[in-house]
């Protein structure tokens, strides 16, 4: 049992020590830039990383807004579950995502979702609509990389297929991004 704990342990350190700070930086300016423009952040996922995109998002709208000098306008789409299964019933659960945007998105704002895969269907539609509508796109994905990884703008690959050990690592780097802004609160100026 010791044995296959410290392994379980390895594979989480190793997936976190490769997480990027090249990549961390290019997002945290990207949500200063959001900021200052008043513009919006959509994340959202399947499973456990629609988990994450809900964690984040309270960490984005309370944690980090009450240190910034104008809130964040940031948004789970995994929350809205009347309109999520209103859009998978009448039309496809493949829409999801893409649909909700479409009511809320402006150009210039930031659509940020994660996959262990980078495959999902309704994820992929919903980038791939906000790449042709002028939103900046953000994926964390696992060592499979998918479609995701192939057409979001800004890509961050755990170099695993452990469902875990990902789903794991993009909520540190959500905490990271968050707690910049907590801990940082001059980047979070106006």
């Amino acid at each position: 049992m010791k044995q296959w704990i410290e392994q379980y342990i390895a594979g989480q350190r190793a997936a976190v020590e490769a997480i990027g700070v090249d990549f961390i930086e290019r997002v945290i300016k990207k949500f200063q830039e959001v900021l200052r423009a008043d513009g919006q952040i959509f994340a959202f996922g399947n499973g456990g990383s629609a988990a994450n995109a809900s964690h984040f998002h309270t960490d984005m709208a309370k944690g980090a807004s009450d240190k910034t000098s104008r809130r964040f306008r940031f948004v789970s789409l995994n929350e809205a579950i009347g309109v999520m299964t209103a859009i998978g019933n009448d039309y496809s659960y493949d829409d999801i995502f893409w649909r909700q945007l479409e009511n809320y998105a402006n150009p210039g704002d930031v659509v940020f979702t994660m996959s262990v895969s980078g495959n999902s269907p309704n994820l992929v539609k919903a980038v791939e609509w906000a790449n042709t509508k002028g939103l900046h796109t953000i994926a964390l994905v696992g060592a499979k990389r998918g479609k995701l990884a192939e057409i979001a703008k800004d890509v961050f690959v755990v170099p695993s297929q452990h469902y875990g050990f990902v789903e794991d690592t993009h909520m540190i780097i959500c905490h990271a991004l968050c707690y910049a802004f907590m801990e940082n609160p001059e980047w979070g100026r106006v």
